[in-house]
């Protein structure tokens, strides 16, 4: 399939995007830009979320429609790349991909013009705040599927692990479902001398830490991928005090919703365990997230089965989120890794790193994996 046609436009939608970085919710110069583009090529988008976008192009089926979705905000990462498209937002990047993402869309929404008229509908999602908070749930909720009678999703995010052209998919759990962990642990402030006059919430802490990591080595499965971290404490005021407060902040990743429950229901029987042991108070908020991103088994085959003349490599499951499992909940859904890691142009840097980059002719391969999907779906 031969998709050269559509570079010139692809380069220059990433890096007009690639120069508006905005984080969730603050999109509107790059709804602004999407909206511009899509009315320019003949479509008709539709506002969404505040900042989003959708465009339904009905085709000769309307009873059975194929979504494709692209997230499109940023993060908040200053921008160390010498490139003569940087960031304009300072302090903001996209440093995920997420410009990547929109210029396949795009890209393929112009493919699809080429093809009038459709035999099948398609539905093009621009979602905004997958970061966070994740407005994938809120279309969900909107109707918007049920509405266009969409049996199938699909949804592609840029991977510099894999080798630049590469696809990568598997059957089943492939994303995590992610927990944030606040704990703040209350004990009484005391002379560093006089030990016995306080309670030190500090040594409570780190046996708080030491039971989490008994959670995932002796309750789960050394077979089944979870992952509990704290990456952040603070607490005292002074080499000779003992601490009267400690707070941390953490994740869990598991790939079921019943592992989190029980990974949660073991967290707070550690913590009053610890309460009564060392005599202290532990206040916790476990805000569970997305849940996690479970490809469907017949759409997989269907896949691997349209990507037979392109690389495509089944891949392990990751740890990290994404909100485009809300949709997998309403409809059959699959989501892909692009590669685009090239050493030899030193596209190296991992995801959310200040030097992220890539070359756009790896989007076409993006394109072509969406076209086959759409001429193959049933």
């Amino acid at each position: 399939m031969n998709l050269d046609f559509l570079l010139e436009d692809v380069i220059r939608n990433r890096r007009e995007l690639h120069k508006i970085p905005e984080t969730a919710l603050n999109e509107f110069k790059t709804q602004k830009y999407l909206k511009e583009y899509l009315i320019s090529i003949g479509l008709n988008p539709q506002e969404i979320c505040e900042t989003g976008l959708y465009v339904y192009i009905e085709g000769k089926d309307k009873e059975n429609c194929i979504a494709f979705r692209s997230d499109i905000d940023a993060l908040n990462i200053m921008e160390e790349n010498q490139i003569d498209f940087v960031s304009q937002n300072k302090g903001q990047m996209h440093a995920c991909g997420h410009d990547g993402h929109m210029a396949t869309l795009l890209g393929f929404a112009k493919y699809l013009t080429t093809i009038q008229p459709l035999e099948k509908s398609v539905l093009l999602i621009f979602q905004p705040a997958e970061e966070a908070p994740g407005r994938a749930k809120e279309i969900c909720e909107s109707g918007l599927l049920k509405k266009y009678s969409v049996k199938e999703i699909y949804g592609m995010h840029l991977f510099p692990e894999l080798p630049e052209g590469t696809l990568g998919c598997r059957a089943g759990a492939f994303f995590a479902q992610p927990t944030c962990i606040y704990g703040k642990i209350i004990g009484k402030s005391g002379h560093g001398a006089m030990p016995h006059k306080g309670v030190d919430a500090l040594q409570a802490f780190t046996k708080v830490v030491d039971a989490y990591q008994t959670i995932i080595s002796r309750n789960f499965s050394p077979f089944e991928t979870t992952a509990l971290t704290i990456g952040k404490f603070q607490g005292g005021s002074a080499f000779n005090i003992l601490p009267e407060t400690v707070e941390f902040w953490g994740t869990l990743r598991t790939f079921s919703q019943e592992n989190t429950d029980y990974a949660l229901k073991r967290i707070k029987e550690i913590h009053r365990g610890i309460e009564v042991a060392y005599n202290v108070k532990i206040e916790e908020n476990l805000e569970v997230m997305y849940p996690p991103v479970i490809n469907d088994e017949k759409l997989y085959k269907k896949f691997l089965e349209s990507m037979k003349d392109m690389t495509c490599v089944e891949y392990e499951p990751l740890a990290i989120a994404e909100d485009f499992a809300y949709y997998q909940q309403e409809v059959p859904g699959l989501f892909i890794l692009l590669g685009t890691r090239n050493e030899e142009k030193g596209y190296i840097q991992g995801l959310h790193n200040c030097r992220f980059n890539f070359d756009e002719k790896a989007l076409l391969k993006g394109i072509e994996m969406f076209a086959k999907i759409y001429h193959n779906f049933k």
